[in-house]
C-alpha cells in the first residue's frame, strides 16, 4: 500500500490558477501510475488526468485539455496537477490515487484499477 496525502486546494476565481500537490510514502512510489479525480456535488466522481509510472505518458479528459497539466516527480514522490484558466464546472473535490503496475509507460484511465486514494482536496471557482 501506498499512502497519498493531497494538498493546494482552496478557492480562486474563474480564470484563476491552482496548483495541487500529491505526496506519497510507504511504497516505492514510482512502481506506480498515478491519477487525479474530482467529484463535483451531486455528481459521480470522474478522471481528470492520468500519468504513467515514466511520465512520459499523460491522459486528460476532454473537459481539461489545454487547461490541467499533470506531472510527476519521483525522486521526490509527489503527482502534481497545474490548472490554469479554471471554470466554476472545475469544482469539486480533487483526490489522487496510486495503481500499481508493471507497465512503465501504461496510463491507466480505468478508476477500478487505483486502490490507493487520498483524502481529496477541495477546489472552488466562482463565476
Amino acid at each position: 500500500q501506498v499512502q497519498l496525502v493531497e494538498s493546494g486546494g482552496g478557492s480562486v476565481q474563474a480564470g484563476g490558477s491552482l496548483r495541487l500537490s500529491c505526496a506519497a510514502s510507504g511504497r516505492t512510489f514510482n512502481d506506480y501510475a498515478m491519477g487525479w479525480f474530482r467529484q463535483a456535488p451531486g455528481k459521480e466522481r470522474e478522471i481528470v488526468a492520468a500519468v504513467a509510472r515514466s511520465a512520459s505518458n499523460t491522459f486528460y479528459a476532454d473537459s481539461v485539455k489545454g487547461r490541467l497539466t499533470i506531472s510527476r516527480d519521483n525522486a521526490e514522490n509527489k503527482v502534481y496537477l497545474q490548472m490554469n484558466s479554471l471554470k466554476p464546472e472545475d469544482g469539486g473535490v480533487y483526490s489522487c490515487a496510486a495503481a500499481r503496475t508493471g507497465l512503465f509507460t501504461l496510463v491507466i484511465r480505468n478508476m477500478g484499477a487505483y486502490n490507493n486514494w487520498g483524502q481529496g482536496t477541495q477546489v472552488t471557482v466562482s463565476s
